[in-house]
Parts: structure tokens; C-alpha cells; sequence
């Protein structure tokens, strides 16, 4: 409740300093019309530069007000198929987002992660904590496709990989989310991470599946299993949330006529490194060519003209020009 109270009175205070800088320019206009002065007319300009940044602002925290886009989130990114290649593209992923993440302010605790054979991660889960961590993250859900020459091929071949991003809100205990005993699977296994003090030790690792739905969470970071069981249900909760709400909007969607498939393969953003090097946001046609500052974290363009334009705004991916595969 104190979180929504602050936020409203942030937007209120963000109208309220609009309507008076657009005052003010209205005064330095009527101004200009009267009398032509050079310094004037560069104050006047400088405003409406900083107004118009403010309006966009604005504008973005009006996207960000969905019931739990205040939340913090959970992320999971897993690889598709190709192996290491695709494992590797995975990580490259991870550290996208917690170079992100760092630049935002935001902190970052990685619950659970299972390194691959060679190289990248079979999978991973972090939680990122911080105000709008979930309304900004959710504009990453999807999948995501890289387009390079493989450091693991010795005939220096050029490969796409795949790796899906889901996110799901970290959930306070007020919500009514009711996770029955009877209804999960509780598993412990011994960590394959890092390692650390009774880390790997011991069977501290925790899996649990939710029967009815077949969901799958596990949490193996923690030193104990106590501690990874309640991270593990944590996560579990968010999942059943999130499948609760996409039920919720597939059921709108079948109102309304209109019903998007959301598939493997349907990628929403590309990141092609040869022949060129190019990012692409296939919702918004958003694109960077330079590759290498994305992928150290400088996603807020895409994630910001996503959420300006919306699902609700006409974003929807669009065909891309493939990549001939040599």
C-alpha cells in the first residue's frame, strides 16, 4: 500500500512540474513573438528538450503501472537446442541482464544455476530487486537469438542459437496464491554449484514439482535446504501467478477475437555479430549497431520502447530478414 501511495504521488508530482514547465514556455514564447533575443530563444529551447524528456518519463511510468510491475523479478533464461553454443549464449544473456541490472541500481541474487558441460549455462534463475524491476524485465520475456561465428567450432562456422527469457513478479505472502502440500513434489540433491562452506556438501539442493500443472523450481544457492525450499516456493508461486494471468488474458484475447501464438522460434529480438552486427527488436523495429554495448547492458532502449508501445499499442513481432547460414 505504501509502495502505491508513493508512486501515485510521484506521478502527481511529475504532472504537476509539466503543467508548470509548459507554463513557463508558454510565457518565453509569447515573449519571443514580442521581442527576437538569441539567449532567450536558446532558454526556451533548452526547456522544451528537458520537458519533452519528462513527458517520456512520464509516459513510461504510466506504462509501469500494472498491479505488480512495482514488484522485484524473477528471471529465468534457459538455452535451446545446440548445445554448447546455445549454453553459452545463455550466460552472455545472464550477464546482459546483471550488467543491466547494476546499471539500474538494482540488486541481484542468483537462487539457482546449473553450469553447462563445457561452457554457459544449462539453465538459470536470478531474482532482481529493486522498484519496477518486474514491469521494466517483463519486456525481455520471449526468445531471444544470437547470430555469430562459434568460438567452439574449429571450421569457424557461423551458428544461431536460441535461449528463452520468462519472467514472473516475486510475489509478497499477501498474495493468494494457496500452494497445497498434497499437491507438490519436494526433492533435495546435492549443489553443482561454485560450491562454498556445506554448499556442495551436503543434499541442500531443492526441487520442487507442482503436481497439477507439472511445474518444475528448483533453488540450490542457499546453504541450507530450508532456505532453498522457501526461495524454491517463492519462485513456484510467481509461475502459478503468471499461468493464472496468462489463462486470464487468453480468455480476453478469445473475447476480443484476436488470440497470438506465442511459440519456440518466435524470437523477439535478434543479435547478429556476422555478417554484420546489428540488434534487432522484432515488436518494435528498435535496432543498435552496436552490439557489444548491448550485450554489457545498455538494453533500456528496447525495454523502454517496448513498454511505450505496448501490447496494448499495436507491438507485435514482425518478419526479419534471415541470415544466410554458411
Amino acid at each position: 500500500m505504501l509502495k502505491k501511495r508513493a508512486a501515485l504521488s510521484r506521478t502527481v508530482d511529475g504532472y504537476n512540474r509539466l503543467e508548470k514547465g509548459l507554463k513557463d514556455l508558454e510565457d518565453l514564447a509569447e515573449m519571443l513573438k514580442a521581442e527576437e533575443d538569441d539567449a532567450m530563444l536558446a532558454e526556451a529551447l533548452s526547456e522544451a528538450q528537458t520537458l519533452a524528456k519528462e513527458i517520456n518519463a512520464l509516459e513510461l511510468s504510466a506504462m509501469l503501472s500494472g498491479e505488480h510491475d512495482g514488484d522485484n523479478a524473477i528471471v529465468e533464461i534457459h538455452p535451446g537446442a545446440g548445445g554448447t553454443e546455445s549454453q553459452d549464449w545463455a550466460s552472455i544473456l545472464m550477464r546482459m541482464y546483471l550488467r543491466w541490472a547494476e546499471r539500474k541500481g538494482y540488486k541481484t541474487r542468483i537462487v539457482d544455476y546449473l553450469p553447462g558441460e563445457e561452457a554457459g549455462v544449462k539453465s538459470v534463475t536470478f531474482i532482481v530487486e529493486g522498484e519496477y524491476a518486474y514491469g521494466r524485465m517483463r519486456a525481455e520475456v520471449g526468445v531471444h537469438r544470437l547470430v555469430r561465428i562459434s568460438p567452439f567450432d574449429a571450421n569457424k562456422r557461423r551458428h544461431t542459437s536460441f535461449s528463452s527469457v520468462a519472467v514472473t513478479p516475486e510475489l509478497n505472502d499477501d498474495i493468494d496464491i494457496i500452494i497445497r502440500e498434497e499437491d507438490i513434489k519436494v526433492d533435495t540433491y546435492r549443489s553443482s554449484g561454485a560450491g562454498g562452506q556445506s554448499v556442495n556438501t551436503t543434499d541442500s539442493a531443492v526441487r520442487i514439482t507442482h503436481l497439477p500443472t507439472n511445474t518444475v523450481v528448483s533453488c540450490q544457492n542457499e546453504r541450507s535446504q530450508h532456505k532453498n525450499k522457501a526461495w524454491a516456493l517463492k519462485v513456484l508461486k510467481g509461475k502459478l501467478f503468471e499461468m493464472e494471468q496468462e489463462k486470464n488474458r487468453e480468455k480476453l484475447e478469445g473475447l476480443g477475437g484476436e488470440k497470438k501464438e506465442i511459440k519456440w522460434g518466435s524470437q523477439i529480438r535478434s543479435y547478429v555479430m556476422q555478417p554484420y552486427q546489428m540488434v534487432k527488436d522484432l515488436r518494435t523495429r528498435i535496432e543498435s549497431g552496436n552490439i557489444n554495448a548491448v550485450l554489457d547492458g545498455e538494453i533500456d532502449m528496447f525495454i523502454e520502447g517496448y513498454l511505450l508501445k505496448g501490447p496494448g499499442k499495436g507491438a507485435e513481432v514482425v518478419e526479419e530478414d534471415e541470415v544466410e547460414e554458411v
